[in-house]
C-alpha cells in the first residue's frame, strides 16, 4: 500500500477540516444578531451609562440640583428644599432601572462565554484526537524503522484516546 506521504497526511487533517471550520465562527457575533429589544436596550444602556461622560453628567446634574435647592444660585426657584425627597427618590429609580439593564447585560454575556467555553472543550477535544493520531503515525514511523518502543510507559499512555464521558464524569463530581 504506497501512498503518497503528503496526500495521506492531507486526507488525515481534511477529515476534521469541516469540525474546525464551524468551531471558529463567531459565538458572539451569532448572538449579537439574536439579541431581543430588551437585549439590545440593555447593551446600549450598559455600555453608554457605564461612561466618564455618564459619570460627569450625573456629577454636574447633583450639584446643579443641591445650589438651586439650598439656594446657592439667586433667581431660580427652590423646587425639592433639603432633605431632597425628589432627588433621592430619582437617584434611587435610576439606580434601580441601571441595576436591571446591567444584569440582563451580564446574563446576556455569560450565555455567550458558556457557548464559547463550549466551543473551546470541543476545539480541544478535536487537537486531542488529531495530535494522538499523530503520535500514533509517528510510533508506527519509529517501529517500521527498528526502535523498540514497547517499553516505553508514558508513550503508551498518551497514545491511548482520552474518554469523553470519563472527563465529563469527573467535572460532574467536582461541580455537584
Amino acid at each position: 500500500m504506497s501512498q503518497n506521504p503528503i496526500l495521506f497526511l492531507k486526507s488525515l487533517f481534511e477529515e476534521n477540516y469541516e469540525a474546525r471550520k464551524r468551531v471558529f465562527r463567531s459565538i458572539k457575533a451569532k448572538s449579537d444578531a439574536k439579541r431581543t429589544t430588551m437585549e439590545k436596550t440593555a447593551d446600549f444602556m450598559t455600555s453608554n451609562f457605564g461612561s466618564n461622560t455618564f459619570l460627569l453628567f450625573n456629577v454636574f446634574l447633583f450639584t446643579s440640583w443641591i445650589l438651586i435647592n439650598t439656594n446657592q444660585i439667586k433667581g431660580v426657584p427652590i423646587f425639592d428644599p433639603f432633605p431632597f425627597n425628589l432627588l433621592t427618590n430619582i437617584v434611587s429609580l435610576e439606580a434601580i432601572i441601571l441595576a436591571i439593564f446591567v444584569l440582563i447585560s451580564q446574563n446576556r454575556t455569560a450565555k455567550v462565554d458558556d457557548l464559547r467555553e463550549e466551543t473551546h472543550l470541543q476545539l480541544n477535544l478535536i487537537s486531542e484526537r488529531e495530535i494522538t493520531k499523530l503520535m500514533k503515525m509517528m510510533a508506527l514511523l519509529l517501529e517500521k524503522q527498528g526502535l523498540d518502543l514497547s517499553q516505553d510507559p508514558e508513550l503508551k499512555k498518551m497514545i491511548r484516546p482520552i474518554s469523553e464521558e470519563e472527563i465529563e464524569k469527573r467535572l460532574e463530581k467536582e461541580i455537584l
